[in-house]
């Protein structure tokens, strides 16, 4: 497969998922291509990417939690092994929060980044 191959279906995948990419983040996909497949195989591929496309998927897996946590689901496991029914109160908080995060992110515009900015600015001191 081509860099040109590569670079193309990254743009598709780009604009297919925009909303999930802020505009203050130019450029926010890189692509490298190594030319020798893992033994065994014809071709590879991984992918990394970080926008804010993950809140799906934590947002997913909180609704799971949810529902299980309130039927009580598994719990007994945990418990006998000395974990406390709060410990999972507060991991699905800090869930929540992270989605929040991401959110906020993924609201932002470049109009905001001095906003961003300015807050940098006071921990540099």
């Amino acid at each position: 497969m081509s860099t040109k191959e590569v670079d193309e279906q990254m743009l598709n995948v780009q604009n297919k998922n925009s909303s999930y990419f802020v505009e203050w983040i130019p450029n926010n996909i890189k692509a490298s291509v190594c030319d020798i497949p893992p033994k065994g195989l014809k071709m590879a591929v991984a992918f990394a990417g970080n926008s804010t496309a993950i809140q799906e998927m934590f947002k997913r897996v909180a609704e799971y939690f949810t529902a299980m946590f309130r039927r009580k689901a598994f719990l007994h496991w945990y418990t006998g092994e000395g974990m406390d029914e709060m410990e999972f109160t507060e991991a699905e908080s800090n869930m929540n929060d992270l989605v929040s995060e991401y959110q906020q992110y993924q609201d932002a515009t470049a109009e905001e980044e001095g906003e961003f900015d300015e807050e940098e600015g006071e921990y540099d001191q």
